[in-house]
């Protein structure tokens, strides 16, 4: 395939000042060969590089973090494909404005002039803004390019999808972010060349790490430490103050926050304190709240320690009521210590097990009689009708346990639910378990023969 040479960019009447854009915007890439990271997408020899440098573009969905380069391969998109570029915010515009940028991609088409409109954090638009670019997209009248940072299976109806297809946009590599600052510091038309900075090895790759996989605020980063510099060095003093107020990408209510929480709630499982206590710092870093924490750690206490060590549910409520009472971020040790302990437990998910069978033989034996020497006999008709007769009250009887009484339903007589595990404190449980099944089986077996 023949590779297009991008065109020229067109300006209006009033040319946008270059001086006056953010270092980010200025270095915008202006062809794929500029654009870092992003190599699975993109690399050289990748099938979505070719078609791009042959023109041959679909409507699409690009998901990924802020700061990947959605926007700028819109543009690149555009370019490549001769298109006209619209673009336009789901966080700032509404129905009116779709159906203004829509009639005017119909005036365009009819002239033969393809327009590739960017819909930008498009899963803010609502279905039926969503449902209007539908008709437009199956004629062909616009080159649909959605940008989103949430899931798109969760946020956009598949009507949409079923018509765009999802390119998944990565976290830029922190050596790919240190190249992008290396060329805006040595580019004298758009960078900052001309000014002559000094910044050693570490300092930029300290910058790019800082960065969080987002080039755009790398390249933020870099443009204020260029103003803050002394004599036209970007030292450690200088880069102490830039990164003081930086943030985390963490979403309250999106992908993030979900992907960490399940994490945290994974490495607890799998018995690596040390992911955990990771998971569980990045949370708290990134502002999620720590009443949350707790609440979920005690499920994890319930549901994947279980029995295997019952402390841990008591100390989880612990942990929670002292965060509760001492606040942050001395709160913070009790979840620390916590999530710890949870992790290096031993584990049981055997009585999440057990309820989950029992609740399928409730649904699907339905409502089954209670055994009459089990039920309660509080007057004398009820006594008359047989009410509790035959009952044995296990804590007269030698060893404390009636072995042939039998407590379940008659349709599930036998039935073992729970199967205790041979880890921790559950061990224990086991072996008497077993005995017991085993003496109830005899029991069983001798009442049955009689």
């Amino acid at each position: 395939m023949a590779r297009r040479k991008p065109p020229t960019t067109h300006t209006g009447l009033f040319a946008e000042p270059e001086g006056l854009k953010p270092l980010a915007e200025r270095m915008r890439p202006r062809s794929l060969d500029e654009v870092v990271g992003q190599t699975r997408l993109l690399g050289k020899q990748s099938p979505m590089r070719r078609a791009i440098e042959g023109g041959h573009v679909h409507s699409m969905v690009l998901w990924g973090p802020p700061g990947c380069g959605k926007t700028t391969l819109a543009l690149l998109l555009a370019k490549y494909a001769d298109a006209e570029f619209r673009a336009i915010s789901a966080v700032l515009s509404g129905l009116p404005e779709v159906r203004a940028a829509l009639a005017e991609a119909e005036s365009r088409y009819v002239q033969g002039v393809r327009t590739l409109l960017f819909v930008d954090e498009v899963h803010r638009f609502n279905k039926v803004q969503q449902d209007a670019f539908l008709p437009h997209i199956e004629r062909g009248v616009i080159v649909f390019v959605g940008a989103t940072t949430e899931n798109p299976s969760f946020e956009l109806n598949s009507a949409l999808l079923s018509r765009c297809r999802v390119h998944v946009l990565e976290a830029v590599p922190a050596e790919a972010i240190e190249a992008a600052l290396r060329r805006a510091l040595h580019d004298d038309e758009r960078g900052l060349g001309k000014l002559g900075l000094r910044v050693d090895d570490a300092t930029l790759a300290t910058l790019a790490q800082a960065a969080d996989g987002d080039v755009r605020r790398a390249l933020t980063f870099l443009e204020i430490a260029a103003e803050l510099s002394d004599g036209g060095t970007i030292d450690e003093a200088t880069l102490a103050q830039v990164l003081a107020d930086r943030t985390q990408r963490f979403d309250k209510r999106g992908e993030q926050f979900y992907d960490q929480i399940s994490a945290l709630h994974k490495s607890v499982r799998s018995s690596d304190p040390d992911a955990a206590i990771y998971w569980l710092a990045r949370m708290l870093e990134g502002g999620c709240d720590p009443v949350y924490l707790a609440r979920r750690m005690t499920i994890m206490a319930v549901e994947d320690v279980g029995l295997a060590d019952p402390r841990a549910w008591r100390m989880a409520l612990d942990a929670w009521d002292t965060f509760e009472r001492v606040g942050a971020p001395e709160g913070h040790l009790a979840l620390a210590n916590l999530a710890v302990y949870l992790a290096v437990a031993p584990k049981s998910n055997s009585a999440y097990k057990a309820l989950a069978e029992a609740k399928a033989a409730v649904a699907r034996t339905g409502t089954l009689d209670v055994p009459m020497h089990l039920r309660n006999a509080p007057t004398k008709l009820m006594k008359g009708l047989g009410y509790g007769k035959g009952y044995q009250y296990d804590h007269d009887v030698d060893g404390g346990v009636a072995l042939d009484q039998q407590c379940l339903p008659d349709a599930l007589d036998g039935t073992a639910f729970y199967t205790p595990t041979d880890r921790g404190l559950e061990s224990r449980f086991r072996e008497k378990l077993e005995a017991l099944r085993d003496m109830r089986r005899e029991a069983r077996a001798t009442r049955t023969s009689r």
